[in-house]
């Protein structure tokens, strides 16, 4: 092609540059960098240790310094003169290139004496091809083999600008720097090795881009390679990814509580060896299963098997409150502790400080901190790359998806311990990702320990691979229990554990009678859960205790309000901190209502004196249990016994096989059926329990409960009985419709990155691929100074899926602001409010 001679001469070839500005990063001075940052995470025990578990074998020094030589060229591409010229004053007619496609340009031009030589020792190496996919998939994802025709075009000789002469600059760093690469070869690419290696690299990558650690040297300097190794060293350590500070003692009782000993659960979890590596704590909500992990995390550390937690539980609300604890267990169990990371998307929280997203993506602590230590909170994708993060499911399972950073997210976590709360919690669809996640994390030698109160023996056995037995066996197993390698262990009855409760059905749960009920009871002194099923239910019960008992509600800034999904991110934070202190372990005394939907069934340590709830699975109901006399302390007279009351249908639960109310059963018109709790057969099953035994023993009788209401051989009769057998069918096949729709999006870490074709396996469109099933709502962005349901600044806001059917979250939004937000979007009025966000002031929500 022609070209026009440029009008000043590049200094080299760059390999990082400032948008906007002439400063540049010389190309093999950022190859240095990240060559030196993963050198830096592979010379760490832990990350040793899984790599060479990923091997099947020891790594040699020779082999490892092959890779940091690999990764040394990970940006080959750079070399192209139609990426260069991205950083010129003009680009000169050339077509501008990505450096991704343009590597795999590169390296279908074989040529004698590339790279000064040293590639034709890199080409000796068994299926170089194989790393080099994983090598240039550093950007998230694996990218395609362009067409090899091209690649001759890619590269022209510029009269300014000799590509070949930068090639060969850094052919010799590669043979001073890396010299192991004349005598050895890299590892044979093992997949579940090279997957590793594509998430350390990612990592590395990101974490040499850094400019506050590497500043920019745009003249080539030949002893680089020096300055490059003692940066990536101390930032490595800095930002907390190398080996992890030193535990204030030994890893005992009083490293994590205040209380003279153990709770039975705590103590059965301490007795087994650190080598066990996937751990299942069966036991009641409130029996310190928190404590626990944090006891098994210390045991760990001492141990030297793990170097960080991810602790995942079902919501962001339980994220949260979860998070405070576990800042506040930190400071006590290490001499410096680290800040626990908040794994929530759209927010940057490190410890007790959060900051600003400020233009640019910098971010602005709101202590005035400059702390590297918190690098893994500014984005989303480096949340499992904290020394401790607390974060839903849903940022771990993303690790286990065909989607961009799926490697860098579960290289990070592989050097943790991953704690997985309410392993029950999760649809068909999020299990099995979250099965295949977990699985990838044990196949590196990695260690996960799972809790739940009310996992059934079909799930359980699913989790550790075992094969299905019967329904007596299953119910009669003991519980509480701790299951590993070796099988289960019982644990001994806690002497305070027992809790008895009474179970009352009321056949009625219209918003008027939730309201009454609650009432009534808060009148007398009760601090009142309330939990329904849906948002619309939620809101019809606030809007008559507004009127009748405004001054017991749950209250922000005085502002009386609910608990729900359908609130700005900003506002949520807000009633997530006053739920706690409504009805939490400190709250204090006095009639209080506190009304929501599932965002208050998990996971939180709220402790109210009456539950008031839905009809609803029986493994939910037990969970929404775990929120009742959770703690000992005062209660009101009359109500000193765990009280339930469980508002049902009037009209029994047959007409949900054809249609769904207030969240159970479903529509059954379309080609799948669609609704919250979907289980008729099982919904029945709970109902008939509570109709049988209106009195239960906590924990006693949790193993009997949950299996007699999830259990197919107590649900396949119970539908016979029912006329339901062909609504069951369908329930069933509709979760196994799920699981293997997860199998089609799951990333499988033992598949390599080519196929038998030499052909790229590369991931489909992010766009399709979700952590859950089901239709997303958009998110609208609002505009600037808009004040939220409590006089805070709100920025956005996400739309129910089934009101976001046509828009895609780019509409303006008009608003009017007031008491009541009034938004227009499209042909859409929508009102947010203390009760939320609703669609036409409230009559279509």
């Amino acid at each position: 092609m022609t070209t026009t001679k440029t009008s000043a001469k590049p200094v080299g070839a760059w390999g990082k540059a400032t948008a906007g500005s002439a400063e540049t990063h010389h190309l093999a001075h950022h190859s240095a960098d990240v060559a030196a940052v993963f050198l830096s995470l592979m010379a760490q025990p832990i990350w040793a240790t899984r790599a060479s578990t990923a091997l099947g074998r020891m790594m040699s020094a020779d082999e490892i310094s092959c890779l940091g030589a690999l990764v040394f060229i990970h940006d080959i591409g750079k070399l192209a003169p139609g990426f260069q010229a991205k950083a010129w004053p003009d680009t000169f007619g050339l077509r501008l290139i990505g450096h991704l496609e343009a590597g795999w340009h590169w390296a279908a031009m074989p040529r004698e004496n590339a790279l000064a030589g040293a590639a034709s020792h890199l080409a000796g190496w068994p299926n170089l091809r194989e790393w080099f996919a994983a090598m240039l998939a550093h950007h998230g994802r694996p990218v395609p083999m362009p067409s090899s025709g091209e690649a001759n075009a890619a590269y022209p000789v510029l009269p300014d600008y000799d590509w070949r002469q930068e090639e060969a600059l850094l052919g010799r760093c590669l043979l001073d720097w890396f010299p192991a690469i004349t005598r050895a070869t890299a590892p044979p690419p093992e997949p579940r090795l090279v997957h590793l290696f594509c998430g350390l690299l990612t990592l590395a990558d990101w974490v040499a881009s850094d400019r506050r650690a590497f500043e920019y040297a745009p003249r080539f300097s030949s002893d680089y390679w020096h300055t490059a190794q003692i940066r990536a060293r101390a930032r490595v350590a800095e930002i907390g990814l190398a080996v992890s500070p030193p535990l204030r003692g030994p890893a005992d009782w009083s490293l994590i509580s205040d209380h003279s000993a153990p709770r039975p659960a705590q103590q059965a979890v301490k007795e087994l060896l650190p080598d066990e590596r996937l751990i299942l704590l069966e036991a009641e909500t409130g029996s310190g299963k928190t404590e626990a992990a944090l006891w098994h995390f210390a045991a760990l550390l001492e141990a030297g098997k793990v170097d960080a937690l991810y602790f995942a539980v079902p919501t962001r609300a339980a994220a949260r409150q979860l998070h405070g604890r576990i800042n506040k267990a930190l400071r006590r169990m290490f001499e410096t502790p680290p800040e626990a990371v908040l794994a929530i998307p759209g927010q940057a929280v490190a410890g007790e400080a959060k900051a600003q997203i400020l233009p640019g993506f910098e971010l602005l602590w709101d202590d005035g901190a400059v702390a590297p230590q918190r690098w893994a909170a500014e984005h989303s994708a480096r949340y499992l790359a904290a020394r401790v993060a607390v974060g839903t499911v849903d940022q771990m399972a993303l690790g286990g998806l065909q989607i961009k950073f799926a490697h860098l997210r579960g290289a990070s976590l592989s050097r943790a311990l991953l704690v997985i709360d309410e392993v029950h919690a999760s649809d068909p669809y999020m299990t099995e990702i979250q099965r295949a996640m977990v699985q990838a994390h044990l196949d590196l030698g990695g260690y996960a320990f799972l809790m739940s109160a009310t996992l059934g023996a079909v799930a359980r056995r699913r989790w550790r691979n075992e094969a299905p037995s019967d329904l007596i066996s299953d119910a009669n197993l003991p519980y509480p229990a701790v299951w590993t390698s070796k099988g289960l262990h019982t644990i001994p009855a806690d002497p305070g554990g027992t809790k008895v409760v009474q179970m009352e059905i009321h056949s009625g749960w219209s918003g008027a009678e939730a309201a009454q009920l609650a009432e009534d009871a808060a009148k007398q002194g009760a601090r009142v859960l309330v939990v329904r099923n849906t948002v619309v239910r939620a809101q019809e019960t606030f809007a008559v205790c507004s009127v009748t008992a405004s001054d017991m509600l749950l209250s922000v800034k005085g502002i009386p309000t609910l608990h729900h999904s359908r609130f700005a991110p900003e506002d949520r934070a807000m009633l997530d901190r006053a739920v706690e202190q409504a009805i939490g372990k400190e709250s204090p005394q006095g009639g209080r209502i506190v009304i929501g939907t599932q965002t208050l069934e998990q996971s939180l340590d709220l402790c109210a004196d009456l539950l008031i709830t839905d009809l609803c699975p029986m493994d939910v109901l037990l969970q929404r249990i775990g929120r009742l006399h959770r703690h000992r302390r005062p209660r009101p007279d009359g109500f000193s016994q765990p009280r339930v009351i469980v508002l049902c249908p009037t009209e029994g639960l047959d007409p949900l096989t054809q249609y769904a109310e207030n969240g159970l059963g479903a529509h059954v018109g379309g080609p799948s059926l669609s609704g919250v709790y979907v289980d008729v057969p099982g919904l029945q099953a709970t109902l008939e329990q509570i109709e049988d035994q209106p009195v239960w023993c906590i924990p006693q009788m949790n193993r009997a409960l949950v299996e007699a209401a999830t259990h197919p051989e107590a649900l396949e009769p119970l539908a016979a009985r029912h006329g339901w057998m062909g609504y069951r069918q369908r329930v069933v096949g509709k979760a196994l419709a799920e699981m293997r729709t997860a199998e089609l999006v799951m990333l499988d870490r033992k598949v390599p990155f080519l196929d038998p074709e030499q052909r790229v396996l590369c991931f489909p469109d992010d766009e399709k691929i979700r952590t859950r099933l089901g239709e997303e709502g958009v998110i609208l962005t609002l505009p600037k100074g808009i004040l939220g349901a409590f006089a805070a600044p709100i920025s956005r806001i996400m739309l129910p899926a089934h009101w976001s059917h046509g828009l895609t979250g780019e509409e303006q939004v008009q608003v009017d602001p007031g008491q009541t937000i009034r938004m227009t979007v499209s042909d859409m009025e929508l009102h947010y409010s203390p009760a939320g966000l609703q669609k036409g002031g409230g009559n279509d929500v």
